[in-house]
């Protein structure tokens, strides 16, 4: 698939020039932070090493005030409260790190996620049944419930009390809930609203914790939950996130709860022999936001996905390592699964599409089978943008309605896509990239073609086309051991904070590339007009390019810097993202 090569705006000369200076570094990393708003020695202080002293005071958060106090009123009158979560990472993680602070101040608490097959997304009317008939008269939500206008007015009715602690979306109405926490309502003042459902759950935590005299040090305990949170919820890893992120990666890596540890274990990731020293890495390979994302948040999500999201909760809060080895084991099963469902659908789903010329040639894939595993369908959509880049939807049927998830191309907003058909759905929620839905299966058809007309209507011809987003042209003999090392402390990379794209022009390979593996391609390359020591590189699934390098051609890559470990031996090599022959520049560049 043809990639459009986009350079980010540069910042300004001379504020780059002078934070090189005053920071004795590259002029291209200096360039780098500009990018990321940063231009004073102080603001690369800040950036470099984040402090916790720098997170947001929580009782900034609307309604925080209020819902502080009413745990507060819960726990003197020996009220029984219930923990409440989606069934994803996010709610997951969530639920654990708040069920886990009360239960360690308080024991009449206990935790509940819904059944993704027989209760759906957010609120259910069993669940609220549920807290009645078990006399539960706090409801702590987190991760959904911002739009359950309803199902609130339903509880209240039976006088049960509902903090609510979501990140996503407002409607036009808050639910008349005992409080509202979110920082994306429309009349917050809070100074960061992309935190994830569980980043929420843990400022309430904070907030109880400032109001009740708890240390904030008994806290950090619980940012290995949210870093994993934050990873698997893609959202930015910008201000509070940064921080969070950047002391979550280190509790992973130094002392994760055991939940974590095993589900590593069963990654592929050891524990190193002798690695009992205080703050130093125990596992073999220092974590990343990526690890979290590809190795832990799909094992998380998985048990949700095929049974219960219970099992994935009962291992994030298990005490011991022994119980969650065996809790691990368990999840990693429904993981094997749900990638034998996520495969098979997938190719069900491109058949479809292939074998359908309206849909070959539509802006948007709306694509339904009532026998698809509800459990797979978002992740299945995010399979087919790869194939065919463009807004798309995947449903199934459960519990008599038709139910979906949909997903998106960058810079086009899916939730507006599918508010746009508010009136055909039952119920529907979510963030710019991602949402979810359910509407009755007499209107699946004025569905489809009403999403199809307001991505016709709206979505601009390049939003079509895959972005390559190019951070800076650098000439590859200005990469070197303190390049990468300052470079490395750019991370946590993620939305927001991209790992940095480089772009080299005029470079040809040294005769050496060759094909590995399956489809990936392995270079030596150097400037064709600046000789210099040769740069190992690999372009993973890009065998075609092969034809464009022969005979010393020149041409022209964009790449990740990463370090490569080969028997022992660690060197620096490029990840590259795409190949141009240097005579097709100027078509593909913008």
């Amino acid at each position: 698939m043809d990639k459009r090569w986009v350079l980010k705006e540069q910042g300004d000369e001379a504020v780059v020039q002078h934070l090189a200076e005053v920071l004795n570094i590259d002029f291209n990393l200096a360039n780098l932070l500009v990018q990321r708003g940063v231009s004073t020695f102080d603001e690369a202080k800040s950036f470099f090493r984040p402090t916790l002293e720098d997170l947001h005071d929580p009782f900034l958060m609307n309604d925080m005030e209020v819902a502080v106090q009413r745990i507060k009123e819960a726990i003197a009158n020996n009220e029984k409260i219930l923990v409440y979560g989606d069934y994803d990472v996010d709610g997951t993680t969530a639920v654990s790190l708040v069920y886990t602070f009360l239960k360690s101040i308080y024991p009449n608490v206990d935790f509940y996620l819904p059944d993704r097959y027989e209760e759906g997304y957010g609120i259910s009317y069993k669940s609220i049944d549920f807290a009645v008939e078990n006399n539960f008269s706090l409801v702590i939500v987190l991760d959904c419930g911002i739009k359950a206008v309803e199902k609130i007015a339903y509880a209240k009715s039976k006088n049960i009390d509902y903090i609510i602690a979501d990140h996503h979306r407002p409607g036009d109405v808050l639910p008349d809930a005992t409080a509202v926490l979110d920082p994306k309502r429309l009349d917050s003042n809070y100074p960061y609203d992309e935190l994830s459902g569980c980043g929420v759950g843990f400022k309430l935590v904070q907030a109880y914790a400032k109001k009740n005299e708890i240390p904030f040090d008994d806290l950090i305990q619980y940012l290995d939950l949210v870093v994993v949170s934050i990873a698997s919820d893609i959202v930015k890893i910008t201000g509070e996130n940064r921080i969070l992120a950047h002391f979550g990666l280190k509790l992973v890596n130094t002392n994760p709860r055991p939940g974590i540890e095993a589900i590593l274990k069963f990654s592929g990731i050891e524990r190193k022999i002798n690695s009992n020293a205080e703050n130093t890495p125990i596992f073999s390979k220092d974590l990343t936001i990526s690890d979290l994302v590809f190795l832990v948040g799909p094992r998380i999500n998985a048990a949700g996905r095929i049974e219960s999201a219970k099992n994935s909760v009962k291992l994030l809060v298990t005490k011991t390592l022994e119980e969650a080895t065996e809790l691990a084991a368990r999840v990693n099963e429904f993981n094997t699964e749900r990638k034998d469902l996520d495969a098979q659908t997938t190719i069900e789903a491109m058949d479809m599409i292939g074998g359908n010329e309206l849909l070959m040639n539509s802006k948007s894939t709306v694509v339904f089978d009532p026998n698809w595993h509800k459990g797979v369908i978002g992740i299945v959509a995010s399979r087919l943008i790869e194939s065919y880049y463009r807004p798309t939807v995947v449903l199934t049927k459960s519990n008599g309605l038709i139910t979906g998830s949909a997903r998106s191309v960058k810079d086009f907003d899916v939730y507006d896509a599918v508010d746009h058909c508010s009136d055909l759905l039952e119920h529907f929620g979510g963030h710019k990239y991602a949402a979810g839905l359910s509407l009755k299966p007499e209107h699946l058809d004025e569905f489809k073609n009403k999403f199809e007309n307001y991505v016709v209507s709206t979505i601009q011809q390049e939003m079509l086309i895959p972005e390559v987003e190019i951070d800076a042209r650098i000439c590859l003999k200005d990469i070197n051991k303190k390049f990468f090392r300052i470079l490395k402390q750019f991370a946590p990379f993620g939305p927001g904070n991209m790992s940095p794209i480089f772009e080299s022009e005029d470079v040809i390979d040294t005769g050496f590339a060759r094909v590995v593996g399956k489809n990936h391609l392995k270079l030596e390359v150097v400037h064709q007009s600046v000789r210099g020591y040769p740069m190992s590189a690999i372009a993973f699934q890009q065998s075609d390019h092969l034809e464009h390098i022969g005979r010393n051609k020149p041409f022209v890559i964009c790449y990740h810097i990463e370090e490569n470990e080969w028997n022992g031996v660690v060197n620096l090599q490029l990840n590259v993202k795409d190949i141009k022959p240097v005579q097709e520049e100027e078509r593909y560049y913008e």
